[in-house]
């Protein structure tokens, strides 16, 4: 019944937002064309690769027309690459909206190719998956190098036995009963949002709904339905503790992914006619942007002690959770979030043939302190998204460092939202990280 109730639930804001869509204009001239091809390809590619198209938003014909008769994985690379030859033919004055439109638009087709050539069955590393993907190369440190924060991190939770168990039992001091769970990721959500709108102007009716679900390999995800509407599902097949809390209402709702699909629909694809805003593949430079907004996104909007504040003061009492301890496992979580580059070498290790599946497991369990279960459902988002991983960890600190730089807390939400509502590139921010 859950299942059916989640179905509706998508079909039903689904219908809404058709209803409400922005109606696309008509191509006015070559870039407006190239960009309706582009959403065009990306619909059908979608129907070749389920999970490609994380937000659809615009005409409801187009993918009407994109399942009719989707093309093969060798035609749509073929479409792919005559796309991006009438995009290079293309001439724009630099620096403009139109150059920002068209190197855009030149990433997002580049991930598209080489999207196409993963599903082509060739076999990249995993630094080509990722630059050609999401327009990043990662460098990965050893896993020794990890030790130190380890070390560390054994003395935050002293006791005997294997570190990982004894953080696990720690943690789990703090899991949300099943029955407080709702009001406590309401109240989350909620304060995440008051907090964004005291520096983000909200689009009128605006609105989250929020869903609890399993099976699944993330914890967490905003399933964006456009006219300002997005579906958060909270993954409850591991116990939920209170530190995700702020993180998911943060992360998938406010300054996260719901506050950044909500600005690009309303200044990019409703306010300059950008039709190719109104799609967004999933395997693309957009999730770079998307998830390291998401994750600087939390610590924006609850710096220094603010978050312990309004977790002992709301979140611990709706959770029926006594606070003591809380200072000590908010400073675990931030301790096991350095650790978080230990995933990347675990993930490109296995998609690389380095490793197998229960080695994966082993070291997830040593370097993500996690109990079996947790590294299990790791290393499945790992099988599943593959390079996608890095989005999370190298995406949060390289904004960290562009929108740190802006000054004090008014200039960094300052430049948030122009970083969030403009057709940023991760390139744009390599190159304002002096």
């Amino acid at each position: 019944m859950r299942i059916v109730r989640t179905l509706l639930a998508i079909l039903s804001l689904t219908l809404l937002a058709a209803a409400a869509a922005p109606r696309a204009p008509a191509p006015r001239n070559a870039l407006d064309a190239v960009a309706r091809d582009y959403v065009g390809l990306v619909l059908e590619l979608g129907e070749r690769d389920e999970g490609y198209v994380d937000a659809y938003y615009g005409p409801p014909e187009w993918r009407v027309a994109a399942r009719a008769a989707p093309r093969t994985l060798s035609h749509l690379a073929a479409a792919t690459a005559a796309l991006q030859r009438r995009l290079e033919a293309i001439a724009v004055p630099g620096g403009t909206p139109a150059w920002q439109r068209r190197q855009f638009l030149r990433a997002q087709l580049f991930a598209a190719a080489t999207r196409l050539r993963l599903l082509r069955g060739e076999r990249l590393s995993f630094s080509e998956e990722a630059i050609g993907l999401y327009g990043v190369n990662p460098r990965l440190r050893a896993l020794a190098d990890f030790d130190p924060v380890l070390a560390r991190i054994d003395r935050l939770v002293p006791g005997d036995g294997p570190l990982a168990e004894r953080v696990d039992a720690f943690m789990d001091r703090f899991v949300i009963p099943r029955d407080r769970l709702d009001a406590v990721m309401r109240a989350a959500i909620a304060e995440c949002r008051r907090r964004t709108a005291q520096h983000i102007p909200m689009p009128a009716g605006e609105s989250v709904t929020l869903e609890f679900v399993t099976g699944r390999s993330w914890s967490g995800y905003n399933w964006y339905q456009g006219n300002y509407r997005s579906l958060i599902q909270i993954n409850t097949d591991q116990p939920v503790r209170m530190g995700r809390a702020i993180d998911l209402g943060c992360h998938e709702g406010y300054p996260g992914h719901h506050l950044f699909n909500m600005l690009l629909e309303r200044r990019l694809a409703r306010g300059r006619g950008w039709v190719e805003f109104m799609v967004y593949p999933l395997y693309s430079p957009q999730s770079f942007i998307a998830e390291g907004s998401a994750n600087y996104g939390i610590e924006l909007a609850f710096p220094g002690d603010e978050r312990l504040e309004f977790e002992r003061r709301v979140l611990y009492p709706l959770a029926g959770l006594s606070a003591e301890g809380a200072d000590t496992y908010l400073a675990l979580q931030e301790a096991v979030r350095e650790l978080s580059g230990a995933r990347f070498v675990i993930a490109r290790d296995l998609l690389e043939g380095r490793i197998d599946r229960d080695r994966a497991i082993a070291l997830s369990q040593r370097y993500g302190l996690q109990s079996r279960g947790r590294a299990e459902q790791s290393v499945a988002f790992i099988e599943q998204y593959r390079a996608y991983v890095i989005n999370y960890g190298l995406g949060r600190d390289l904004i960290a460092r562009v929108v740190g730089r802006a000054g004090p807390p008014a200039e960094r939400w300052r430049a948030m939202r122009q970083l969030l509502s403009e057709p940023t590139l991760p390139a744009d921010l390599v190159q304002n990280d002096g």
